[in-house]
């Protein structure tokens, strides 16, 4: 049956099913006037495509011959769907006689990438409008020291839990930059647990909390979040590792960042989510390409992005609202990491995970083997299974299993099947 044309704007995937859409017009970056600072935001039209009702597509459950099952904690595995469709548009873009690696990036087709990607980031997170939405580079390490440039002065007091390497890495950064202190610290029983938030101390004039909210090392993810207990604070939170992973309450937060390259892209992109109130005059000091008030006036557009990389994001966006959005999203990722961790548990002490249970990533799943002079035969049989990376990070050793979004059921249900398997042969 013939079909008419979609703008080359409409659509960044071809979806599974036929979908009914529903159109959603908001204006980016229009402050708060109660909260609004002097700066003035340029106005951007972005057309939001929400999906009423967002059907679920089936699960996959084989993966392409072609393919391993590759479990890196990032750069990390993307959807199949997604690598496909960019393969489809790479020599030219939707007609335009370019790639998107070739356009400009304040030209009108790379814009509306752009935008597209801004508005379905929205929907699944359901952002809200006093919110801006950044694109940016440099890597979550970077907003290490953007976010204390940008929301303290020097002698600023903050506050940092510490549940594990990133951070520890976070808190290091910050004390070029202001004043903080860590309120409480997992390093001590080696990063396998977190806090109770009502015990902990925090200061009266902390400027912000921060968190990671899922470390990527050691396998810790927090399932709910700190208050800040000055009302005047703001609570920040690298998510690099679990964004986009479940619907979080973007409100609760001041600031939220995250590298692209665990659940939604290619590494090079950083996505910064701030309260537009919260941009302001960052210290004197603050390079041209830390400052969140720069990059907010230009829509993320001060510089030529990484368009490629953004490009890849919107893609994945429009993978997970066609999936369902996020809280269907998570529905997956509980059901594959409950198969991994009850693996590990019921193995009668061949496989252990020492992160507590309460806290245990549904993204990152660490895993140490009973005898520890197996573990690289574990990795040597397993990559002749096609499962790859398996191999725990340098800095604490044993297995890791990251299972995120694009990690579909069918290959964690592999590597159980071959960790029984190899338990069999020589438990």
């Amino acid at each position: 049956m013939a079909m008419s044309a979609a703008p080359p704007h409409s659509l960044l995937l071809k979806k599974p099913n036929h979908r009914t859409t529903a159109t959603t017009q908001f204006t980016g970056f229009q402050i708060n006037p109660s909260r609004a600072a002097t700066t003035t935001y340029k106005p951007i039209s972005i057309t939001c495509s929400t999906t009423t009702p967002l059907q679920d597509r089936p699960a996959a459950t084989s993966q392409s011959s072609d393919r391993v099952f590759n479990f890196a904690a990032g750069p990390a595995t993307l959807p199949e769907i997604v690598l496909k469709k960019a393969e489809s548009e790479l020599y030219n873009w939707r007609g335009s006689g370019m790639s998107v690696m070739e356009m400009s990036h304040r030209g009108k087709e790379f814009l509306s990438i752009i935008q597209k990607a801004e508005s379905d980031l929205r929907a699944l997170l359901d952002i809200p409008s006093e919110y801006a939405v950044l694109f940016l580079q440099g890597g979550a390490t970077t907003q290490f020291a953007s976010v204390p440039l940008n929301l303290c002065n020097p002698d600023d007091p903050v506050d940092y839990i510490v549940t594990g390497s990133w951070g520890d890495k976070a808190f290091k950064e910050a004390t070029k930059f202001c004043k903080p202190t860590v309120i409480w610290s997992g390093k001590s029983e080696k990063y396998t647990k977190i806090p109770d938030f009502d015990a902990l101390e925090q200061n009266p004039s902390a400027k912000y909390l921060h968190i990671c909210t899922n470390e990527t090392i050691h396998g810790v993810e927090f399932k709910n979040y700190p208050t800040p207990k000055n009302k005047d604070a703001i609570l920040i939170a690298d998510m690099s590792s679990n964004f986009c992973s479940k619907p979080v309450e973007v409100s609760k937060f001041g600031v939220i960042y995250a590298g692209a390259q665990k659940n939604v892209g290619p590494s090079g992109v950083t996505i910064v989510i701030i309260r537009k109130d919260l941009i302001r005059n960052a210290q004197p000091t603050t390079p041209v390409m830390l400052d969140y008030k720069i990059h907010a006036e230009n829509n993320s557009l001060y510089n030529t992005p990484p368009c490629y990389g953004i490009y890849m994001c919107g893609l994945v966006f429009e993978d997970l609202l066609a999936q369902g959005g996020l809280v269907e999203i998570e529905k997956k990722n509980i059901k594959k990491g409950q198969l991994l961790y009850d693996t590990i548990d019921q193995s009668n002490g061949f496989y252990r995970c020492p992160v507590e249970k309460s806290v245990r990533s549904l993204m990152n799943v660490p895993f140490t083997l009973e005898k520890s002079e197996l573990e690289a035969e574990f990795i040597k049989e397993a990559a002749k299974e096609n499962m790859v990376q398996l191999k725990g990070h340098r800095s604490v050793g044993g297995m890791r299993a990251s299972i995120y979004n694009a990690m579909s059921l069918a290959g964690v249900e592999k590597l159980v099947a071959f960790m029984k398997d190899f338990q069999a042969r020589h438990g």
